[in-house]
């Protein structure tokens, strides 16, 4: 059984997409991203920092952050359910909010399911408070996504 303790973070990289997309395909089945979503994200070098949680060579979780002018936004992450509630989306969010401050960003965002309550408190935990709603965001499913924000 797999532990945080045993899981590192590493840059994701091209190598890492085709062994994560059975992750992304599990979590958000109705609304996965595609091996060319994270192809054109890596491909942003500048504005783009991917980072990916592997237990050994197997991807157990990764998270991703953009880097706009005037803000940061949280563009996806996402832990292995079997791994949920122990931590490793704090390590992924702390790594995207690292980077942030390395960028000189005071202000991220992010979307989240409006019934991912879970992920709610995640962030909350860490300073976002929700701003915003975007009504019927994710698709097909047409729930709605709270756009979340931190500022420091």
């Amino acid at each position: 059984m797999v532990t945080p303790g045993d899981v590192r973070l590493e840059r994701l990289r091209w190598w890492h997409i085709a062994p994560l997309l059975p992750l992304e395909a599990e979590l958000f089945a109705d609304e996965p991203w595609t091996a060319r979503t994270f192809w054109s994200e890596l491909a942003q070098l500048d504005t783009r920092h991917y980072v990916v949680a592997l237990a050994g060579d197997i991807p157990v979780g990764y998270a991703g952050l953009c880097d706009y002018p005037d803000e940061a936004w949280v563009q996806t992450m996402a832990v292995a359910r079997a791994l949920h509630g122990r931590g490793l989306g704090t390590r992924l969010l702390l790594e995207l909010l690292a980077e942030a401050e390395r960028r000189g960003q005071r202000v991220v965002s992010l979307e989240v399911r409006a019934d991912n309550v879970a992920a709610q408190g995640l962030y909350s935990r860490h300073g976002f408070i929700r701003t915003g709603v975007r009504r019927g965001y994710y698709q097909p499913s047409g729930t709605d996504a709270w756009v979340l924000t931190r500022r420091t």
